[in-house]
């Protein structure tokens, strides 16, 4: 039996983030929360990059 490993590889938000809300508005999938950082939820994150493309503080990248 042969087994396949997927590796999910969402966006993260780091400590750059100014809490605009500019990502939130860019994602289709909502997988941003606000906050005073806000978070990307792995599991709803289809790696897109929509985000990142719109942050201006450069604050989203890959995990």
């Amino acid at each position: 039996m042969h087994f396949i490993t997927i590796f999910i590889m969402a966006y993260k938000i780091s400590d750059s983030c100014v809490a605009c809300g500019t990502c939130i508005d860019e994602c289709p999938v909502e997988a941003i929360s606000a906050g005073d950082i806000y978070v990307i939820d792995p599991e709803k994150c289809i790696e897109c990059g929509d985000c990142a493309g719109v942050c201006p503080s450069e604050a989203i990248s890959l995990e």
